[in-house]
């Protein structure tokens, strides 16, 4: 077998593949044998099983060889991959030429392969660590969280004012003419949780149950409706009801709801600092991390295969269409310029993230899998369970080994990076989270 590689545009590689004719006839001919003593082959005028080639190639002879042509095709191309050390990104498209017998099979894969590349700039990363202390106002405000969280709701006679709940009817126009979308009646929303574009609910403090108030508002311009992006509009709001909140008092009651039967309330501070500092902890690793990746990224330009891309691009549009639930049977299929960014920048940080790994020959730590795993169980109730049961479940530990080993690079990473440690308040750090 001949093969010679040709570097065609970018990723793109053409391999130009001669098979030897003897090799092709005598697969063909190996083929057609098999057929002629095949006791289950029913001919005319034939026992079972011996039936002549000859009668079997007059009958199938250009289809077996058809057929043979292209088994010999897909393995003479794995065989070419492996002798000229090529690492395809995706699938072969495969140019056959006609084959007869006594003439070599030559034909044309056309593959992308991988990018070959050096991970650079490693110390050139430069991160902002958050440098976090729980603070006793912290825990102040999440136990007031949970209290309006089982707050609850009464009518009030008096004005409507931030964080009350309105039942409203109202009609949006825009140059004195309504438009789609912007009307409803008896609509229930919570007065400063953004519920609203900006305006719309301040316009309602101060109003009472029975009055009407008019709202000037302007479209921000990143409006999900095309049409309505950057618009004025004028919202005639009736406020049909208003109701407040009711906090509880911190009682026994109210603490032994969160699972501490003794219903002591510094018990309960105790186990809502610990959940307040887990929380804590991942999202500081998720900033981190995030700026470890994006700073890697940046200081490694690389070409991707389109074959990658497209990959990544249908795994995304499944993911949104499953969102959908029920509704996406009925969904028009969601157009690949969508996710196209999306699918770009994760195929690029996992070659980029890959290769740091394979360079660096940094190999699956099992004690970090089973911190991760007790780690991510502490968080439910009965944690020796969810441990037993991803220990019990080859596909999750894969998961869990996979995500391990993505975070001893990004340690590595990390160690080489340029790190500057900030004083942060946990608002400051949890609110992109919330």
């Amino acid at each position: 077998m001949q093969v010679s590689v040709e570097t065609t545009q970018g990723l793109e590689r053409c391999l130009t593949i001669t098979v030897p004719a003897e090799k092709v006839d005598s697969a063909v001919q190996s083929q057609l044998r098999r057929m002629a003593s095949d006791k289950n082959r029913r001919v005319p005028g034939f026992r079972p099983g011996k039936v002549p080639v000859s009668v079997i190639t007059k009958m199938y002879g250009p289809s077996v060889r058809q057929d043979v042509v292209g088994e010999v095709a897909q393995r003479s191309y794995v065989e070419a991959i492996i002798a000229e050390k090529i690492n395809p990104a995706g699938s072969p498209r495969l140019e056959l030429t006609e084959s007869t017998t006594g003439t070599d099979l030559q034909f044309k894969a056309t593959v992308e392969v991988y990018p070959e590349f050096e991970v650079a700039g490693v110390d050139k990363i430069e991160v902002e660590k958050p440098v976090v202390t729980i603070g006793e106002a912290d825990l102040d405000d999440m136990i007031e969280t949970l209290r309006k969280q089982n707050a609850e709701w009464e009518d009030v006679s008096r004005a409507a004012a931030d964080g009350d709940k309105a039942n409203i009817n109202f009609v949006g126009k825009i140059d004195g003419e309504e438009f789609e979308g912007g009307k409803a009646d008896a609509f229930d929303i919570t007065i400063g949780g953004g519920q609203m574009i900006p305006g719309f609910e301040d316009a309602i403090i101060g109003a009472e149950a029975g009055k009407e108030v008019v709202a000037n508002v302007t479209f921000p311009d990143n409006y999900h409706a095309e049409n309505l992006k950057g618009k004025e509009a004028e919202f005639a709001i009736t406020v049909n009801s208003i109701q407040g909140q009711i906090l509880p008092e911190i009682t026994e009651e109210f603490v032994k709801k969160f699972g501490v039967e003794t219903g002591d309330i510094a018990q309960l501070r105790e186990e809502v600092k610990k959940n307040m500092q887990r929380e804590l902890d991942q999202n500081l690793k998720t900033q981190v991390k995030e700026q470890v990746i994006e700073g890697l990224v940046s200081q490694n330009e690389i070409d991707l295969p389109s074959a990658l891309i497209t990959q990544e691009i249908d795994a995304l549009r499944q993911q949104a269409m499953q969102r959908f639930g029920d509704q996406a049977k009925n969904a028009p299929e969601l157009p690949a310029e969508l996710f196209k960014e999306q699918a770009e920048k994760r195929v690029k940080i996992g070659l980029v993230l890959g290769e740091f790994i394979k360079a660096n020959e940094l190999k699956v730590e099992d004690e970090r899998v089973e911190a991760q795993i007790a780690t991510m169980a502490s968080a439910y109730e009965d944690a020796d369970q969810v441990i037993e049961y991803y220990k019990g479940n080859e596909q999750l530990m894969e998961q869990m080994r996979n995500v391990a080993l993505e975070d001893q690079a990004i340690d590595a990473l990390l160690a080489k990076a340029k790190v500057t440690e900030v004083e942060k308040s946990f608002k400051d750090v949890m609110q992109p989270a919330q």
